[in-house]
């Protein structure tokens, strides 16, 4: 318990190790998004060790955001902000001002998961551009075989099969995400879509799909996975989070960007992306730290990936219905958490971790938090792979550049992407299954075959910007990304600590560590020791 105390008390602060030693944390609850579901479920099951007890329901971010207006939740999560003035013909939400705060948790990318086969072998190397993306969903294109998705993919023999898109029938955020870009970036394939299933005029962004015959409607991205990846998903595309496709372990197509390259989220994608994402920043506005993706969507870096973005969580800012200060202190404490320490574990999941600046904001929305122990929110110990002493994001600092086989017109890559690390694809993997660790070794030469058999760890050595020929260097792998399976976990020295501006070398943490576990030494050894000391002066006496 001693060690317990200690542990929490370095990670979340003075005031979570009494909590944990005394158990005296307040549950709270939360709903919404399933686009971040993955990341939240394993933050609230890393805290429970605290004390914590985080319940959270992926109801999809509009029902998030109902239940968190109706006082039956703590807090929401959403990947969009509440629809003040929609655009799609539903009802306005009104939140009471001055009662919430917005916080980005967590980055990554909306994919589209896919399960085609040629003569019974997975297809998982497929590319598509943006103007494709948009046909297939809006049924434009019916088959596999069409010739506008031929010329994303020369030299792969594509079957006349049927396109079954797979789209969400609940209120979702990452439908809301998928509809924005295509309003934005295809806006006259999706407005006669829109005209010709009858919401002309009511269409643009919408958080609830317009669905039309020959479509599959599921309720969040785990049931849209869930259907792709079935034996009768075969021909199936679906959009959801990265994060599904790599745990289902099923390909996501690479997606054309502006610079003329298929890429894929990786938590290094991802970062480089969002380094173009508009974030409001006046802090006296009700949409304070939200996003506007118009620049990512353009991005003509080689690394962009045009489906870039941020879920946010959505705070309570007043004491009412339900929501107490003893169940602000676990919030305050349990955010804190999943800002620094749990942003480590954002890449094996298939996210990328929030860079400093937007940690730093979010710390203040945190403080406004009712009962929030403000002196433990502390930059300095916050455990955060991005953060690097200059401020900038370390990820999007080292990203690899893509290889020349995901160049448009090129002949795609033999190596899967998303979750597809399996040998037998018609993609011209490995034979050995490690598809993704082959991938992972293009950067250079000295990533870890551990990682690369992992499904890929594609640090290397070294990344060459083909812009200006500069080597952007990366030690043995950490901080690569490969393209199959669970790829992003050698994206980052999960288990290392991260030194930031004002703290290096051994400090009062690591003291603080090694005095806990010295003590709990003492007090199993001492009392054997005493006791063998005491009989000794007794035979001695006798």
């Amino acid at each position: 318990m001693a060690l317990l105390t200690v542990v929490a008390s370095v990670l979340l602060g003075p005031d979570a190790g009494a909590a944990a030693a005394s158990g005296s944390y307040t549950p709270v609850a939360g709903a919404g998004s399933t686009w971040a579901e993955n990341a939240v479920d394993e933050w609230r099951r890393d805290v429970t060790q605290y004390g914590m007890r985080i319940s959270y329901s992926g109801t999809g971010s509009s029902d998030g955001r109902r239940q968190f207006l109706n006082g039956t939740v703590d807090f929401a999560v959403s990947d969009i902000p509440f629809q003040t003035h929609p655009t799609d013909g539903s009802a306005a939400e009104s939140p009471a001002s001055g009662s919430y705060a917005y916080m980005p948790i967590v980055a990554g990318g909306t994919v589209f998961m896919y399960h085609l086969t040629i003569g019974g072998k997975k297809v998982t190397n497929l590319r598509l551009s943006g103007d494709v993306v948009t046909k297939i969903f809006t049924r434009a294109i019916s088959y596999w075989d069409d010739a506008a998705i031929k010329a994303d993919n020369p030299g792969l023999a594509l079957p006349h099969r049927t396109i079954v898109p797979v789209v969400r029938s609940d209120g979702s955020g990452s439908t809301a995400q998928f509809t924005l870009w295509m309003a934005n970036q295809h806006k006259a394939l999706w407005n006669a879509y829109c005209g010709r299933v009858g919401r002309s005029g009511a269409c643009g962004e919408t958080s609830n799909y317009p669905t039309t015959s020959g479509m599959i409607a599921q309720s969040g991205d785990l049931g849209v996975a869930g259907y792709v990846a079935q034996g009768y998903g075969e021909g199936a595309i679906g959009y959801v989070n990265y994060s599904y496709a790599r745990n289902a372990g099923y390909p996501a197509a690479k997606v054309l960007n502006h610079a003329g390259y298929y890429t894929e989220p990786t938590a290094q994608n991802v970062a480089v992306s969002l380094l173009k994402a508009k974030i409001n920043t006046n802090a006296k506005s009700a949409d304070y730290l939200t996003q506007q993706l118009d620049g990512v969507y353009t991005d003509t870096d080689r690394r962009n990936y045009p489906l870039s973005s941020y879920s946010y969580m959505i705070l309570p800012l007043k004491v009412q219905g339900t929501f107490t200060k003893a169940k602000g202190r676990t919030l305050g404490a349990f955010s804190y958490y999943f800002m620094c320490q749990g942003q480590q574990q954002a890449p094996k999941l298939g996210y990328s971790p929030l860079p400093i600046n937007l940690v730093q904001a979010g710390f203040q929305q945190i403080r406004r938090i009712p009962g929030v122990v403000t002196k433990n929110i502390n930059i300095k110990s916050c455990n955060n792979p991005t953060f690097s002493s200059d401020g900038t994001n370390q990820l999007a600092k080292t990203a690899p550049y893509p290889q020349a086989c995901d160049k448009q017109g090129a002949t795609p890559c033999s190596t899967g992407s998303g979750g597809a690390t399996s040998s037998s694809s018609s993609s011209g993997g490995s034979s050995d299954g490690t598809t993704g660790g082959t991938a992972g070794t293009t950067g250079g030469t000295s990533g870890s075959s551990a990682g690369g058999a992992a499904g890929g760890t594609s640090g290397g050595a070294a990344s060459v910007n083909p812009d200006t020929g500069q080597t952007i260097s990366a030690s043995g792998g950490a901080t690569g990304t490969g393209t199959g399976g669970a790829t992003a976990a050698g994206t980052v020295a999960l288990a290392q600590p991260v030194t930031v501006a004002g703290q290096a070398g051994w400090g009062g943490a690591q003291t603080l560590m090694l005095l806990a576990v010295l003590a709990v030494f003492a007090l199993i050894l001492l009392p054997s020791v005493v006791s063998r000391v005491l009989r000794a002066r007794e035979d001695a006496s006798s």
